[in-house]
């Protein structure tokens, strides 16, 4: 039984499961607003841990120190959807855990979220559920070449992911993917990928943030565009999908879903993310309300804000040793640097970013 979210007033506290750069961005809104955050996480490099007033490092399996968290904080909220469930669903018998933990157990599993974008009518990639390599033959001889194999839980930024070309034996890709319960999906030629970054409050008003368009490389967000190259009809229409999925799953906080769009401007729902989002980073820098702040909001009970785009805007990502070239942004007109205080350098990692505005 979950507890019932309040309303919380200024010098109320936070709680964050997670301590990357998404709980950084969301203590550091939170304490805009007079709140007090307490990071929990079991990392040594955490670049939460720099701005919040409480840290409690420790597994998320730790029930003893899960309670003593959840008896210091007023409502807990989480950065990225890789927490356990379990850990969630402990927590939301003691204090108010948003969004709900059942959004998370949905979205920890690529076929359940699959199955649960489908069930509303709207459009996704081909799939199929495979948990052997001859269910994974069966599935290819079905969906076809191109396809890529997805392991069903814990894989982002391209990790537990190998695409299938004629080339490709199902056997060598099921083994690349560590030979675990997966999801085969088809793929779909786009004209290009976009996200819709939505906030929800618990009264179910709903405020979405541009359509954005996302250049990924080596399966990594590179740059998020605001706002994307589309018609009037399929901007709309991915603020309606997101409004949908948001209003069917209760939720409360920020979302965002990603999405393809086809040649003839159609859409297909690749992932959600029950979280703020690397793509509404642009966010902070080129609008009126930035998605940190509407998630704290949101948590907290409090009304949502009216986003309002500043003008046209771009932001890029800092990977990997590019981090090492910040100074060459501290001098550009109209840039923004954001670095997240992280102190190991690694190929594919996300240090930082940068966001440009330029007038509309």
């Amino acid at each position: 039984m979950s507890v019932a979210a309040p309303v919380l007033e200024p010098g109320a506290t936070i709680g964050i499961l997670g301590s990357g750069q998404l709980g950084r961005m969301l203590a550091l809104a939170a304490a805009r607003l007079g709140f007090r955050c307490h990071i929990f996480a079991p990392d040594r490099d955490s670049p939460a841990f720099d701005v919040a007033r409480e840290t409690t490092r420790a597994a998320y399996t730790d029930e003893q120190a899960l309670t003593r968290f959840a008896q210091s904080v007023d409502v807990v909220t989480y950065e990225f959807e890789n927490i356990p469930a379990e850990a969630t669903t402990f927590l939301a018998a003691r204090v108010p855990v948003l969004p709900d933990p059942q959004v998370l157990a949905t979205t920890q599993d690529r076929v359940a979220e699959k199955d649960f974008v489908a069930g509303l009518g709207i459009g996704t990639t081909p799939y199929a559920a495979v948990a052997t390599a001859a269910e994974l033959a069966a599935a290819l001889d079905r969906i076809g070449r191109l396809a890529v194999l997805k392991t069903r839980r814990f894989g982002y930024d391209g990790k537990g992911q190998a695409m299938i070309d004629n080339d490709t034996t199902p056997e060598k890709a099921w083994q690349e993917v560590g030979a675990q319960p997966s999801i085969l999906e088809g793929f779909v030629p786009f004209a290009r990928e976009v996200s819709v970054v939505a906030a929800r409050a618990a009264d179910g008003t709903v405020e979405c943030f541009d359509i954005t368009e996302n250049e990924h490389r080596d399966h990594i967000l590179k740059v998020s565009r605001a706002p994307a190259r589309v018609s009037d009809a399929t901007a709309q229409e991915a603020q309606r999908i997101a409004e949908t999925i948001a209003h069917k799953f209760g939720y409360v906080g920020v979302l965002a879903v990603e999405m393809f769009v086809l040649g003839d401007g159609g859409l297909l729902v690749n992932e959600i993310a029950p979280r703020v989002h690397n793509s509404g980073h642009w966010t902070l820098d080129g609008a009126s309300v930035s998605q940190f702040e509407q998630h704290i909001r949101a948590v907290a009970g409090w009304p949502l804000a009216k986003p309002i785009r500043h003008g046209r805007v771009e932001m890029v990502n800092l990977i990997g040793q590019e981090i090492e070239d910040y100074r060459k942004w501290l001098t550009v007109p109209g840039a923004a640097v954001h670095l997240y205080g992280k102190t190991t350098v690694r190929a594919g990692r996300k240090m930082g970013h940068v966001t440009r505005v330029f007038a509309d």
